[in-house]
């Protein structure tokens, strides 16, 4: 089992930057593919960014594809999402998860029925 808590999410202006964290607790770390997913009353829970294992392979929401960088350190059992050019549309509780399934060499997953542990979230914020 693992545990997870964000941190990072605040107010910033559209254009903006803001760096979520994930620190992982428990279980080791690297045994877990990993993935960002957003959620807000109206759209519910949306995949945002995953990374596999060992880091070698990323998937992103077309959404945020080329503002958002997913990255982890293993060995300070961290997962992080640099999220770049902010719009008002990326307004959102940010949620860590982690996933059992699959391989070490396996891409992390993109649905979330396919992650077994997260975090309690992050208030995201951009104002127009």
């Amino acid at each position: 089992q693992v545990q997870l808590v964000e941190s990072g999410g605040g107010l910033v202006q559209a254009g903006g930057s803001l760096r979520l964290s994930c620190a992982a607790s428990g279980r080791t770390f690297s045994s877990y593919a990993m993935g960002w997913f957003r959620q807000t009353p109206g759209k519910g829970r949306e995949f945002v960014a995953a990374i596999s294992r060992i880091g070698g392979r990323t998937t992103y929401a077309d959404s945020v594809k080329g503002r958002f960088t997913i990255s982890r350190d293993n060995a300070k059992n961290t997962l992080s999402l640099q999220m770049n050019s902010l719009k008002p549309e990326d307004t959102a509780v940010y949620l860590c998860a982690a996933s059992a399934r699959g391989t070490y060499y396996s891409s992390a997953p993109v649905v979330e029925e396919q992650y077994d542990y997260w975090g309690q979230g992050t208030q995201v914020t951009v104002s127009s």
